[in-house]
């Protein structure tokens, strides 16, 4: 009967163990940090500070949801593309662009008070680094949902900053 009870106790604690590795598997990128970007999510028309529009914005959830791709088309003939995804062991953000001028930038960091605030270093043609900052801001304007991009760069480290981009993202109707 001893080794009846200790079969049984065995038999489940593994059953429970398989249950719990199944259900981790069954819904990865699950934590509520992988939610932190949704606000970027949806068909957005890109306008400049004065009002004229830049692009068209298609960001959507991928890969079981664990990765935000984002598709951009300017009305300038840009076309490029991010992945975004949440690295749960640095507990950062990371967003890789590309897009059809040959352009590589990899940026990473976090959500800071309500803003998504990713930077990093790109090597120009030079040499020389330039220090990208990219910031997502969810505002409400009037009962819309909108977001700005605010893209700024530095050559000096840092020191000073230089906007390379302004947008604000509309939803597209």
């Amino acid at each position: 009967m001893r080794y009846l009870r200790l079969l049984i106790l065995i038999t489940s604690t593994f059953a429970s163990i398989l249950s719990h590795a199944a259900s981790a598997r069954a819904t990865p990128c699950s934590a509520p940090e992988y939610r932190q970007f949704d606000f970027w999510l949806g068909d957005w028309e890109v306008t400049n500070p004065a009002g004229k529009v830049a692009g068209h914005n298609h960001v959507t959830r991928e890969y079981g949801g664990c990765v935000l791709q984002e598709h951009w088309a300017g009305t300038g003939g840009s076309l490029g593309s991010s992945f975004n995804i949440y690295d749960p062991v640095r507990k950062v953000w990371h967003q890789t662009w590309v897009d059809n001028t040959g352009t590589l930038l990899e940026l990473e960091g976090g959500l800071k008070d309500g803003s998504m605030v990713l930077s990093g270093e790109q090597v120009q043609a030079d040499g020389k680094d330039l220090l990208n900052r990219i910031t997502w801001t969810p505002i409400q304007v009037g009962g819309d949902r909108k977001v700005r991009q605010l893209w700024e760069t530095s050559a000096d480290g840092g020191k000073t900053w230089a906007v390379a981009f302004d947008g604000l993202y509309a939803k597209s109707h």
